[in-house]
């Protein structure tokens, strides 16, 4: 009698295991397009990621690189003082999109250029993402602005 008992608990254990381990690596599938890492422009030119991967550049939009193309297209670099990345963006930027003002962007990196999706901008003249001020914080460009 004892040893069905512990027999049958054994089976429990297990089947609650491999649910434990299915489950997880379910959520983990599901995840795997909506995790976007951050990077900085050195970092994206220090470890070039794969076109396929899906991640986010953050910076100041380098003075005198913006250019408007055609239709919606418009292309500029991202720089976070210590490297550069020319960006192509094909939609309508935010308002506050401007030289010398700081920006993350999410995309893909493709043959030396940063294709964006999705482009965000600072909301007011004082918020800048805490990841882009790190990332300048490192090259040593960001100075805290005055009260």
């Amino acid at each position: 009698m004892k040893s069905l008992k512990k027999q049958r608990r054994i089976q429990v254990i297990a089947v609650a295991i491999v649910a434990l381990i299915a489950s997880t690596a379910l959520i983990g599938y599901a995840m795997r397009d909506g995790i976007n890492f951050f990077r900085a422009p050195s970092q994206v030119i220090a470890e070039p990621p794969g076109a396929t991967e899906v991640f986010r550049i953050g910076g100041l939009v380098e003075e005198g690189t913006l250019v408007r193309g055609e239709s919606e297209t418009v292309s500029f670099n991202v720089t976070d003082g210590g490297a550069s990345v020319p960006v192509t963006y094909r939609g309508v930027l935010p308002d506050l999109f401007e030289e010398n003002q700081g920006m993350v962007g999410t995309g893909r990196y493709v043959n030396g250029v940063f294709e964006a999706t999705e482009i965000l901008a600072k909301h007011d003249e004082t918020y800048m993402p805490t990841e882009v001020i790190d990332a300048l914080k490192e090259q040593g460009v960001y100075v805290e602005p005055e009260s």
